[in-house]
C-alpha cells in the first residue's frame, strides 16, 4: 500500500484508475474502492468521486451516499494529528463533553472540523471500546484515558511541540 500512496500524490488520476481496476471483478465494488481511495488519499473529494464514477460506472449519486452515510469516511484532508473523542456511555457520563470542549479550545478544531493551522482535526466518535479509562481520546491512535481539562492542556502543549520538532528535523519551516 505504500507504493500506492506514493503514486497517489504524484499521479492521482492513475492511482485512483488502479484501485478501481483492482476492485472490477468484485461483486459490490463501491465501498472497498471508496475505503482504498481514501487510504492513499486521506480523504475522498467530490472530484475522486467523480474519477472513480467514470471508471468503475458506479454512479456518482451512489458513491456520495455511501461516503456521506458511514463514518469511516471523510470529504476534506485531515489535520497532521487526528484526535478521536469517546462519546460512549461510560465516556459520555465521566465528562466526555468537557474533554471535547477542552480539545476545541486548547487546538481551535471544531468537532468533526480542522485546526485553522491544520495541525489538529477531532473527531466525536460512539466508543473506542476503552470504558474502564473514561473519559478516553485517540490521538494519531495512541489512547490517552481517564483526562481531565488539565492533562487535555498537556496533551496538546506536548503534540504541538513535537509537531515542530518533526517539522524542524525535516527543515520545514513552522511558525508554531
Amino acid at each position: 500500500m505504500n507504493n500506492l500512496k506514493i503514486s497517489a500524490k504524484e499521479q492521482p488520476l492513475f492511482a485512483i484508475m488502479e484501485i478501481v481496476q483492482r476492485h472490477q471483478a468484485e461483486q459490490g465494488p463501491a465501498i472497498p474502492i471508496l475505503q482504498d481511495i481514501q487510504s492513499a488519499f486521506g480523504y475522498v473529494s467530490p472530484q475522486m468521486l467523480e474519477r472513480a464514477s467514470e471508471f468503475s460506472g458506479i454512479p456518482v449519486s451512489e458513491l456520495y451516499s455511501i461516503v456521506t452515510f458511514y463514518a469511516q469516511f471523510r470529504m476534506e484532508p485531515i489535520g497532521e494529528n487526528l484526535i478521536q473523542v469517546c462519546h460512549g456511555t461510560a465516556c459520555h457520563l465521566a465528562g466526555a463533553e468537557k474533554i471535547t470542549e477542552s480539545l476545541q479550545f486548547e487546538t481551535k478544531a471544531s468537532a468533526g472540523g480542522t485546526s485553522p493551522d491544520g495541525k489538529f482535526s477531532l473527531e466525536k466518535v460512539a466508543c473506542l471500546g476503552c470504558c474502564s479509562l473514561a473519559p478516553v481520546i485517540t490521538l494519531n491512535e495512541e489512547t490517552n484515558g481517564r483526562l481531565t481539562p488539565d492533562k487535555i492542556k498537556k496533551i496538546v502543549k506536548e503534540t504541538r511541540k513535537l509537531s515542530a520538532k518533526n517539522a524542524e528535523a525535516m527543515g520545514v519551516c513552522t511558525d508554531a
